[in-house]
């Protein structure tokens, strides 16, 4: 008997109940737009309030510096491009790395279109920036640098305050921008602490709904709106709020952190017996940091001589979700750019796997994946064509 089992919880997450449920009160009852001045407007106006302070206590920020957005990637783009734009006249050389997520790398190469120079970082064999590379490449006209908290695909984790003190010790006028997407939810994140002045959250990541996310940006950030309209927040992002939206990404980010420290300690024990579990097959590479240096959510496994597609498919059949590189390109499949920059040798690109935890999976779940990869992957490299 198949069990179903969800381990592509960096592509989404299953919703908190809780959040569903205050959700369907709030479309079906305190349905106001939030800009009408009746009781309606006022109690949708609250909802929006109360989950900017949700977020502002985690991050230990001011409430006017959260921008809600319609995810990750409008987050991204807001910060990249709003910032650029806004403070062109300081410079226009902007720095990231080669394994940003494309939210980060395709709204870069539009800026490159538009005029500004881009130095893309490298990383070494755990996916990390060195701090000398980030060093030797900040500039007088360096005016925004947009390194990842936590890598999607391998689970890299970048030193992010040292990076903060490093931008503003070289040039403190450059802004830092962190995609937190995969971080925000695992670790603490105090942007003032850590020197960071604009960060993206998405709400889908973190057991919240879809089509929701964040931008937090320091006060005294100037950002260029990028989209136009009727001058909601502060005129910065126009459109009415998605209250619905907004009111569970404030309760997904607080019950996210309720029980933070258990929660990631089991996750990472999870991790860890599924590479454990894995490492005595042979022919098994895994990728990015080891052990508890990198995310506790994120496990990348190449399994060699069998093609990635093959073996989501045939643990599919098992019940078993996994991905094989980044949900947002992975129906266009081509060997990952993260994998590339971390040194992943060729005939290993095509045949890695991705497993991504989350607070709802369970021991039983990875023993069962585990017995599955035993008993599949033998059977699907005598049928390879390698």
């Amino acid at each position: 008997m198949n069990m179903e089992v969800y381990l592509d919880n960096s592509a989404t997450t299953r919703v908190f109940p809780e959040v569903a449920e205050l959700m369907t009160k709030i479309m079906l009852e305190d349905y106001g737009n939030p800009s009408s001045m009746h009781f309606k407007g006022v109690q949708a106006e609250l909802y929006v309030k109360r989950a900017k302070e949700q977020i502002a206590k985690l991050l230990k920020v001011n409430e006017k510096e959260i921008i809600f957005t319609s995810g990750g990637t409008e987050a991204d783009n807001l910060a990249l491009i709003g910032a650029a734009m806004a403070n062109r006249r300081g410079g226009s050389h902007l720095i990231t790395t080669r394994i940003e997520h494309p939210a980060v790398l395709k709204t870069m190469e539009y800026l490159e279109q538009q005029g500004f120079r881009v130095t893309y970082l490298p990383v070494d064999n755990t996916g990390r920036i060195r701090p000398e590379d980030l060093q030797k490449s900040i500039r007088q006209d360096t005016i925004l640098v947009s390194v990842m908290h936590t890598n999607n695909e391998i689970g890299a984790v970048q030193p992010v305050a040292e990076n903060g003190a490093l931008i503003k010790r070289m040039n403190p006028r450059t802004l830092f921008h962190v995609d937190a997407v995969q971080g925000f939810g695992k670790f603490r994140i105090f942007p003032k602490k850590m020197y960071i002045d604009l960060l993206t959250v998405s709400g889908h990541k973190i057991h919240g709904p879809k089509g929701i996310g964040f931008l937090y940006v320091g006060e005294k950030v100037k950002l260029h709106p990028i989209v136009f309209g009727g001058g909601q927040q502060r005129g910065i992002r126009s459109g009415t709020e998605n209250v619905p939206g907004i009111a569970g990404l404030g309760l997904a980010s607080q019950k996210i952190y309720e029980n933070l420290d258990e929660d990631t300690e089991r996750m990472y024990s999870l991790r860890e017996k599924l590479t454990e579990g894995v490492s005595d097959m042979k022919n098994i590479q895994i990728n990015g940091c080891p052990g508890r240096e990198g995310a506790p959510h994120v496990a990348s496994i190449s399994f060699r001589s069998v093609r990635s597609e093959v073996l989501l498919h045939a643990l599919e059949d098992k019940g078993i979700c996994v991905s094989a590189g980044s949900a947002c390109a992975a129906k266009h499949p081509r060997p990952s750019e993260t994998l590339k920059a971390i040194g992943v040798e060729r005939s290993l690109l095509e045949s890695t796997l991705r497993f991504s935890l989350s607070l709802f999976t369970t021991e039983e779940e990875i023993v069962y994946t585990l017995h599955t990869l035993h008993e599949i992957v033998p059977l699907l490299r005598r049928y390879s064509r390698h």
